[in-house]
């Protein structure tokens, strides 16, 4: 837009690769409809400001030692709320008492930033939340007390195929849970970004309605404030200024797509298991062996260090990719988006971590679902239970249900091809959703709508 509205976001990303990506497109997003954006952001894992001339950065330093960067996801994340109180707290300060700026409206903080919450209700700075995963899996993260109370938690190893019959149709063994020595503390962590969540001023999800609209009313029957529905984020901006490139923490390689063009359509299975998830080197060597033994064509992101005990590629068998005579292509890391629209990609592999569910479903991608942790687990049931666009290992990873899996979306078989239809179905619905009059252009509307609201108040402020 020519006219600015002269308003002005806050956003706070959590500096992780799933978290920043959706941030910077809610950014893209804002921004194309009249607000001006700065985004304060932690030194560990930057975004690089000079792909984002038209936002303003500062950069805070979160004071965590090189040991807690290092430290597993739970402990990091409660590290880095502890660290980045007192350093945000300065860095908005400053900002708001700088009267040669335009007026901050509100601040839009990552979900798992709850930290935010306290430093907006000290100087009276509403606060929106964005929630990077789906709604269904942040209902049952809200859930947590009530699943300990009725004993579905601590887990039971027992009691893993039980459903759950209040969260139907999730599986105990579905539930959003971390592996860690440390359940209590993960816990208290759920329950704590949940609780500063509800003491939000609202909730932006990067879903739409048609996809999740059940979770979307038990949400709005236990949250007392406005839920925005606007995704997919990716698809609401031109794809020059929302290139998944500019925010990737890890360089792409574009071979990918040379090596797609020479395939036929549907005829290549895409994988990757996303910027954190990792696997042992025997589910590496299985997954090898039940792709080759396929003889279906694969393109395979393998992340430095995503193989416990290997730099790279050292577990895999000597000459094993000469003998599948070009079938197969490993990179580091893909430019995912791209690689999901390409006609020649029938099935993505998928670790089910949020952007890549949605990534796939609005590429009408097939998905093998094996997921890691978390809202994952939550993810891949919905794929497989309810939306029925794909399959799950669900006794481990082996090589003959590999091969057999892989076969039957790639090949023609009936149970195949009725996957293939809903996910092209599911992905007309995403696209009609951002159409003029559709629910998520609507939500997007009333999120604009409620932030100018904010006006009276944030000048108040000043």
């Amino acid at each position: 837009m020519e006219q600015r509205r002269g308003r002005r976001l806050v956003l706070i990303p959590l500096p992780l690769q799933g978290h920043i990506n959706p941030m910077l497109q809610l950014a893209h997003i804002l921004h194309s409809n009249g607000f001006s954006i700065t985004i304060i952001h932690t030194s560990f894992n930057s975004p690089n400001p000079s792909n984002y001339p038209h936002f303003n950065f500062y950069s805070i330093q979160d004071g965590l030692s090189e040991s807690e960067y290092t430290s597993d996801l739970l402990n990091f994340i409660i590290a880095l709320n502890i660290g980045c109180v007192t350093p945000f707290s300065e860095c908005l300060l400053k900002l708001l008492s700088d009267t040669s700026e335009e007026p901050i409206a509100c601040m839009i903080s990552d979900a798992m930033c709850y930290f935010t919450q306290s430093v907006a209700d000290s100087i009276q700075l509403p606060r929106i939340v964005l929630r990077t995963g789906g709604v269904s899996s942040f209902v049952a993260f809200s859930a947590f007390p009530f699943l300990r109370e009725k004993g579905y938690l601590p887990i039971q190893e027992s009691k893993l195929e039980e459903p759950v019959a209040e969260l139907a149709p999730l599986r105990v063994k579905d539930l959003p849970m971390f592996n860690t020595k440390e359940p209590e503390k993960y816990y208290e962590l759920i329950c704590r970004f949940v609780k500063e969540t509800k003491n939000s001023l609202g909730v932006i999800f990067n879903s739409f309605e048609d996809l999740e609209s059940s979770a979307l009313t038990t949400l709005s029957q236990q949250f007392p404030f406005p839920i925005f529905p606007i995704g997919p984020f990716h698809k609401h901006i031109p794809e020059d200024s929302t290139s998944s490139s500019l925010s990737s923490l890890i360089s792409q390689d574009q071979t990918c797509i040379s090596w797609l063009d020479k395939h036929k359509p549907n005829s290549v299975v895409y994988m990757s298991f996303g910027s954190l998830a990792a696997i042992t080197e025997n589910e590496f060597l299985e997954i090898a062996w039940g792709l080759s033994n396929s003889k279906i064509p694969f393109l395979w992101v393998v992340r430095p260090g995503s193989i416990s005990g290997s730099e790279w590629l050292e577990a895999l068998p000597s000459g094993f990719m000469e003998n599948l005579e070009g079938r197969g292509h490993i990179v580091k890391w893909a430019p995912q988006q791209e690689v999901l629209a390409h006609q020649a990609v029938g099935a993505f592999w998928t670790h089910n971590g949020w952007n890549s569910t949605l990534e796939s479903i609005c590429e009408g991608v097939p998905m093998i679902c094996m997921p890691c942790f978390t809202d994952q687990k939550v993810n891949a049931r919905y794929v497989t239970h309810v939306w029925k666009v794909g399959l799950q290992f669900e006794k481990g990873v082996e090589r003959i249900e590999i091969e057999r899996t892989v076969r039957k979306l790639i090949e023609e078989n009936d149970e195949g091809k009725e996957i293939r239809d809903r996910a092209i179905k599911l992905k007309e619905d995403a696209m009609l959703c951002l159409k003029p009059g559709g629910s998520s252009c609507c939500s997007l509307e009333g999120l604009v709508n409620y932030i100018l609201s904010l006006k009276s108040f944030a000048f108040e402020i000043r």
